[in-house]
């Protein structure tokens, strides 16, 4: 895939949110960081297969970098694929973690054919599986993001990440009613470990 340029104010709708407006790889350093991962990163890798399997297989057209307006790290538009945000990425571990958040989202959307991005029960349960598997909060990154040594921590992450996401579903009325429906939903979705045996 080339260079991808263009401003966006089209937010995916699975976002995932920058740490801080630091200075972001150029197009072409997550280009290559996008292909090394690819190759060699176990979880993306792991997921890029189980996307096969699942009928759904992904070529390099399926990620496209570009740079983005909004302060997130990158997104998943259903039926187009992972938009990587080159500008608010700073590290090859946070690119790792998009990746295979994102990449949960493709799963669960190849796997449930019927998939509703509007619907927020879906899609919280999309979020909470997406950041209970992906590394999101891998007490490493909790432990940056200020959140020290929290009893039922990593629960607690995931409710709190999957909130903060089902909140910016255009149909949700504010962060109240995705704290309700991640409620509904997290048991059942945080014991779907689907493709992986177990939380990773």
């Amino acid at each position: 895939g080339g260079q991808v340029t263009s401003n966006t104010d089209n937010e995916p709708p699975t976002s995932r949110h920058a740490r801080s407006a630091r200075d972001g790889m150029t197009p072409e350093k997550c280009e290559s960081e996008l292909d090394d991962i690819s190759r060699k990163a176990p979880m993306v890798r792991f997921l890029l297969e189980a996307l096969e399997k699942a009928g759904c297989p992904v070529n390099r057209s399926f990620f496209e970098v570009q740079r983005c307006n909004k302060a997130v790290l990158g997104g998943f538009r259903p039926d187009e694929g992972v938009v990587l945000c080159h500008n608010n990425l700073t590290n090859r571990t946070d690119m790792e973690n998009m990746l295979t958040h994102e990449l949960i989202h493709a799963y669960d959307h190849c796997r449930n054919k019927n998939m509703d991005w509007l619907d927020l029960k879906q899609h919280a349960c999309s979020e909470v599986r997406a950041s209970n598997l992906s590394g999101d909060c891998h007490w490493v990154n909790e432990m940056f993001r200020g959140y020290f040594g929290v009893e039922n921590g990593h629960q607690k992450c995931v409710r709190r990440r999957a909130e903060l996401s089902t909140a910016m579903n255009p149909r949700c009325r504010d962060r109240n009613e995705a704290k309700t429906v991640v409620n509904e939903v997290f048991e059942q979705c945080f014991k779907d470990t689907r493709p992986f045996d177990d939380i990773p």
